[in-house]
């Protein structure tokens, strides 16, 4: 099948240029001004909208396998689609956790059947797993995650000695989620003390400060510089941090940074009203933390923009401080609020596809995807900046059924989306049918 898309606004490599974009076994066949007397199968007038190429996420939790009542592939993708995502990269923390080449294959597998958007996976990290760190898939799997803080059990590595061998052999990027434990427990005992009737959620950024941050964060960047090591440091969430980070294009960086959606558009403030929903770790805080994220975004000091989308059951989230759990789904109104950033002048659309689609390309080293150039697959977003989205219980895809944003309007619309050539939403629907999804390849 071949699909022509007339009259687009096209938002590529810094530019923004009218033309049409002609798709042939899923891949772009052909770029031009003037295409229109090309015969196609399907023609899509895109006349008062922009074409994008789809976001690369590459941070999510969908929750397969084992915590399923949270979240699935199949769920998520569809929902990641619905907002503008062709691909993403899942993370370890399921369970089993997948922390072998067996684990890693299963998931494959699932998604294989499953997904709805191109997908790769992160190997977790351990104490007792550098063998299989050190034989990793360099071609198919997009990285080793190490939670150096926040999280339990065996994915928790904070013995010093195991990750200088973990910076020193992987063999890939790593991707790190940076706080200190001990510092998390100093200050939630402090904090605890201060209440008899439960601590209150505006204190989750005070218990993990811009300290526990900085010093696992800077830990980790002293590690990469000793070992010449890939390191691309997650959702950052402080002023202080950005110093550890050098300002300049990606692809002369082998130490990078990323900010999420979610850090960019709340801050301390919103606790009062959303209270647990939008607690997550590292926790979103100060107005002023926000705006050094977005300045440090625009100057390239932070290098991908991406969600860490961590659904959660509303019943769990409703639970007190210290039971309900740190997450947010995102992953259906990340490109949205990107666009509505964009119309308040924080941001540009130019920037917005650099730091979501092609940066993650370039610095995953994904093959052929992440821009619209002829030859690659043909990955895309097509957006009505004058339209409007509002969140509500009806229209929300995630398996939670619950979002941060609900009741929020948001002043654009995606009309449609594309994997491998495919429309796989109508800017009304997912098409759950269609498995033109793929594995992500990458050139390394």
């Amino acid at each position: 099948m071949t699909t022509l898309i007339v009259n687009a606004r096209v938002v590529n490599r810094g530019t923004i240029a009218d033309l049409d974009v002609l798709i042939k076994r899923g891949r772009i066949e052909k770029i031009g001004t003037d295409l229109q007397a090309i015969s196609a199968d399907k023609v899509v007038d895109a006349r008062g909208c922009y074409l994008m190429p789809g976001m690369i996420d590459d941070q999510v939790h969908f929750r397969e396998p084992g915590l399923t009542h949270k979240g699935e592939i199949a769920t998520e993708s569809a929902a990641a689609v619905a907002g503008g995502i062709t691909s993403y990269m899942e993370m370890p923390n399921v369970m089993p956790p997948t922390l072998n080449a067996d684990a890693l294959a299963n998931k494959f597998f699932l998604a294989s059947q499953k997904s709805i958007a191109n997908y790769s996976f992160y190997l977790g990290a351990s104490h007792t797993n550098i063998d299989d760190i050190k034989s990793v898939d360099v071609n198919r799997v997009c990285g080793v995650k190490v939670f150096m803080g926040a999280s339990t059990g065996n994915l928790l590595v904070d013995d010093p000695n195991v990750l200088d061998a973990i910076f020193r052999e992987c063999p890939i990027l790593i991707a790190t989620h940076c706080e200190d434990s001990k510092l998390i427990a100093k200050n939630y005992d402090i904090i605890s003390k201060k209440y008899t009737s439960g601590i209150p959620m505006f204190e989750h950024p005070n218990i993990r400060d811009v300290e526990a941050c900085y010093s696992s964060s800077s830990y980790a960047v002293n590690l990469a510089k000793k070992h010449g090591s890939n390191l691309h440091v997650l959702h950052l969430t402080t002023a202080k941090e950005l110093s550890l980070f050098d300002v300049g294009p990606i692809e002369a960086k082998k130490i990078t940074a990323e900010v999420c959606v979610h850090h960019l558009w709340f801050c301390d403030e919103d606790y009062t009203n959303l209270g647990s929903h939008i607690k997550c770790n590292p926790a979103i805080k100060s107005q002023r933390d926000r705006e050094a994220l977005r300045v440090a975004l625009l100057e390239d000091r932070i290098d991908i923009i991406a969600t860490d989308h961590a659904p959660h059951t509303a019943a769990e989230k409703s639970n007190s401080y210290d039971d309900a759990p740190a997450g947010l789904p995102l992953v259906q109104h990340a490109m949205l609020s990107l666009l509505d950033l964009a119309n308040q002048g924080v941001i540009t659309l130019e920037e917005i596809v650099r730091k979501s689609s092609h940066n993650p390309a370039v610095r995953y080293q994904v093959r052929d995807r992440g821009f619209i150039d002829e030859g690659f697959w043909a990955d895309l977003v097509l957006v009505d900046l004058n339209g409007k989205t509002t969140v509500g219980t009806d229209n929300i895809l995630y398996k939670c059924a619950w979002s941060p944003f609900e009741k929020h309007s948001f002043g654009a619309k995606i009309m449609g989306t594309y994997v491998n050539g495919f429309e796989v939403f109508d800017g009304e629907k997912v098409e759950l049918g269609n498995r033109s999804a793929q594995e992500l390849e990458f050139q390394r």
